[in-house]
């Protein structure tokens, strides 16, 4: 159960300011608070976050102990270097009122963003990966929620120093992890 509410909590504030969170935020605000917009991103987030999870078993049941923790620190550095590096793009002229254009953008950006690295590392770390899947998928949902019915609150700039703020300090634990399962 702890897998679920640590995975929960972080996916959460990961997710604050992401890429995903901020194209949920665009679209509902330039096309109102259509629910079939918040059912594809929540659908689109669970399905990362079983992807993601899957990833972490079929690994963990390779790796030993120390290279689970390696895996881990690697993941929670991909992560705050996402956060850090990765910044939203605009938001689009005309942006399309399809869902499966909408699916297919926000996969890939959920494919290699933050939220999922870090389901990853505590899929790892907890050996757990269905709690943390689950945990993860309804972390996504409360973020992109938030972005779907407030796009004005995700859409502020200081979500934007958070999320900075969130990279540097997953940076520093995965670097930290890392070291501590190497050395």
């Amino acid at each position: 159960m702890s897998g679920f509410f640590f995975a929960f909590i972080a996916v959460l504030l990961a997710s604050l300011g992401g890429r995903d969170q901020l194209l949920v935020a665009q679209l509902s605000e330039r096309q109102g608070p259509r629910i079939a917009l918040l059912v594809v991103a929540v659908a689109m987030g669970a399905a990362m976050a079983a992807l993601w999870a899957w990833l972490a078993l079929a690994l963990d049941m390779r790796l030993p102990p120390n290279a689970r923790q390696i895996f881990a620190g690697i993941a929670l550095v991909l992560a705050g270097g996402e956060a850090l590096v990765l910044s939203p793009r605009k938001a689009a002229a005309e942006p399309t009122r399809s869902l499966f254009a909408f699916a297919l953008v926000l996969g890939a950006i959920q494919v290699t963003d933050a939220a999922r690295f870090l389901i990853l590392a505590l899929a790892l770390l907890t050996a757990a990966p269905v709690p943390v899947a689950l945990g993860g998928a309804a972390g996504t949902a409360l973020a992109l929620g938030a972005a779907w019915s407030a796009p004005e609150f995700t859409l502020h700039p200081l979500m934007r120093r958070i999320r900075r703020s969130a990279g540097a300090v997953l940076l520093v634990c995965g670097t930290v992890l890392a070291a501590r399962a190497i050395g």
